[in-house]
């Protein structure tokens, strides 16, 4: 079945960087659609970043220049590295896919991972 473990998480400051992993089975990564997201408390979950099957990333206008995503398929890991992070960061970030999940519709996967926290604090 489809897992997804995210890890990675931690505190920083603020203009600091962070580099979360999502490690994947039961599907073949570079076949299916993978995003990741976030959620902070009381605010509704978002999606942060994406990546197509064909390699194509996605990303809000907001957090283009700022974070990264990618994907080993070797090692079946997709990752996103988050740069500069600011105060408006915090969240616990999510990977999550499923096989009718694409990047250029405004769906919610069924396949979610447990997450992995994210705080910036000075």
């Amino acid at each position: 079945q489809v897992q997804l473990v995210e890890s990675g998480g931690g505190s920083v400051q603020p203009g600091k960087s962070l580099r979360l992993s999502c490690v994947t089975s039961g599907f073949t990564l570079d076949m299916w659609d993978i995003g990741w997201f976030r959620q902070a408390p009381g605010k509704e979950r978002e999606r942060v970043s994406c990546i197509s099957a064909d390699g194509t990333a996605h990303y809000p206008e907001s957090l283009k220049d700022r974070f990264t995503i990618s994907r080993d398929n070797v090692k079946s890991t997709l990752y996103l590295q988050m740069n500069s992070l600011k105060p408006e960061d915090p969240a616990i970030y999510y990977c999550a896919t499923d096989i009718n999940f694409y990047c250029r519709e405004n769906s919610r996967p069924d396949y979610w991972g447990q997450g992995t926290q994210v705080t910036v604090s000075s």
